[in-house]
Parts: C-alpha cells; structure tokens; sequence
C-alpha cells in the first residue's frame, strides 16, 4: 500500500472533531444568547416605566373601572342623541319615576278645575298633560301652567298641589269677541286679537264680523266707537279694514260705507244724522262714499240711476215737443 490510505484515515477523524466543536460553539452561542434575552425580558418586567408608577401612586384604586363605566355611558348617551331617542328615553324615566311615586301612595286622585266656560275638564287636564300615569310627587305646577297658557282660550292659569294626591288648577279664560275673517277663512277672536278657534260652532254666529288684514288687533276700538252711534251699529254687518289704515261698512242690505281714515267718529255722527233726517238707510242706494272731508258722495242703484235719468229727460222735454 502507498500512504495516500492512511492519509486519508488520519484525516477524516480530524475534520469531524472540528465539525463538532465548531457545532458545540453555535449552541453555545445560542444558549447564552436565549439566557441573556429571559434575564433581559425579567429585568424590563421587574422595572416598571415611570409613567406606570406615576399611575400605580396617585390613581385611585378601581378608577379604571370607573372610566371604563363613564365611557360606555357617554356612547350610550351619544347613541340616544345620534339616534333621535331623547324624548323617548325621557318619556320612559319620566313614566318610571311616576310608576314608583305612585305606588308609594302619590297618585293624584283628585282634580278640581275652576274657571272653565268654553273647554272642558278632559280638555284642560289634556293640554297640562296630565293622565291617570301622573303622580303629585313629580308634577311640574310651573311647566303645567305654562302648557295650559299656550291655549289660546287660557289667558291665565294657577296650580295648586295638596299632598298626597289633590290638584287644583284656577284658570281665567277668554272672552269669544267678534268673527275674523281674512285670506277666506273666519276664526274666532278675543278682544286682544288673538285667535281663539275656527269659526265652526253656530254658536258664535252673533258676534259682529270684521275683515281685513290687522283688523283682529284693531276690532276692540273701532267696535267700541261704533257702538256709540246703535243707528249706524244697528244696521252694520261688517267692519271692513282697508289698507290696514281705515274702515268700511256694509249693512245688511248691502250699502256700502267709505269711512275716511279720520275723523270716523264725526262721520258715524253725520250718518247717524243723515238716516233720521233723510232716511239715508232706506234709499235705492249702493254706496256712500265719505273719505273727502268736504263732501258726502252717494252712489245710486242701477235701477235707481235709471229712473233718475228718465226723469231728468222729462223734465227737460218741452211741453210741443209730444208726438
């Protein structure tokens, strides 16, 4: 044999110790590298940021449950007002709360309403809001008297509570005064103007009438002067608002009456003059115009016109001129 065999034989146990030394240094390496990040990993665990113990010495215990409740309340809040359910969710409190001062013995049990005239008890306690479900305990007297002065018959309202379950309310209602009509619809008013109801009930039907924008804040002074001068009144249908600056009047033959815009009270005078003299009511008249202050103008009929005409051309026609 040469020596190229036992070179080989002495060389392959060489190359695998160093294999395996080179193998054993790696694990080694990675064993105390793996070592090394356990006992880094302990260290960060054991040693805490300064924000943490900054939170850990001056934040009360269960403050984190506490902002983690106000937190899901304020999205629920928020859900509600996003949602459009806010008078729900107070309408369903509110009916709880009655709930419970009922049962413990604030139910309302009885209702005196005094000073009602046109509406009646089931109508004022609609208005005020209040049902069988309310309870004494929980009525808002000033929030009810407010509700009951939003009706237009209300003119004032006082509440009264006497525990455990008696309410009172004491209301002062308006006066039905004349018949409003403007923009084609008639509605009932008071004195001040204000609207009270539609004009549906016939038992309105004798009220004076006046028409025209603005005339329902005027009818009080116009009507008052009116009714110093009953010949006038008496025959009066209507009480026109013109321009919202003067009157005119219809009677119930249908004369129609110019009233300047001053000075109304001379002219209701001179009209009232002029009837029981001349009869000026009865004529075949249509209208009477007085807005100059220096003369009366009197309207004939058609009909009226007409035989004053003929008339006047008889009595032009000469006595030869008869075929």
């Amino acid at each position: 044999m040469d020596g190229a065999g036992r070179l080989a034989s002495f060389e392959r146990p060489q190359a695998d110790l160093k294999a395996a030394a080179i193998g054993a240094v790696v694990l080694l390496r990675e064993y105390l590298g793996f070592r090394r990040t356990r006992t880094s990993l302990a260290a960060d665990r054991e040693r805490p940021s300064r924000l943490a113990l900054f939170i850990e010495r001056h934040v009360p215990r269960r403050a984190g449950l506490a902002a983690t409740l106000a937190l899901l309340v304020a999205s629920a809040g928020l859900g509600v007002v996003k949602g459009g359910h806010v008078d729900e969710l107070s309408a369903a409190l509110n009916a709880a709360r009655n709930a419970l001062a009922n049962s413990i013995g604030f139910r309302i049990t009885a209702v005196a309403i005094n000073g009602r005239k046109q509406l009646s008890q089931d109508e004022v306690l609609a208005i005020g809001g209040v049902n069988g479900r309310s309870s004494l305990l929980f009525l808002d007297a000033a929030a009810l008297r407010d509700r009951l002065k939003t009706n237009p018959w209300i003119a004032e309202a006082t509440v009264l509570k006497f525990y455990p379950g008696q309410l009172q309310i004491d209301i002062v209602e308006r006066t039905a005064f004349a018949l409003w009509q403007c923009n084609g619809k008639l509605s009932v008013i008071a004195e001040d103007g204000a609207v009270l109801e539609p004009y549906v009930s016939r038992r309105f039907v004798t009220l004076p009438l006046v028409v025209g924008r603005g005339a329902e804040t005027r009818a009080r002074d116009f009507l008052a002067l009116l009714a110093r001068y009953p010949q006038v009144n008496s025959v009066t249908k209507a009480a026109i608002f013109v321009g919202e600056r003067r009157w005119n009047l219809r009677t119930r033959d249908g004369l129609d009456i110019r009233l300047p815009e001053n000075d109304v009270g001379n002219a209701l005078a001179a009209l009232s003059k002029l009837d029981r003299e001349d009869h000026l009511f009865s004529r075949d008249i249509v209208a009477v115009d007085m807005r100059l202050p220096d003369r009366l103008t009197v309207q004939l009929s058609d009909d009226a016109a007409k035989a004053r005409e003929e008339l006047f051309k008889k009595q032009k026609k000469k006595p030869g001129d008869a075929a």
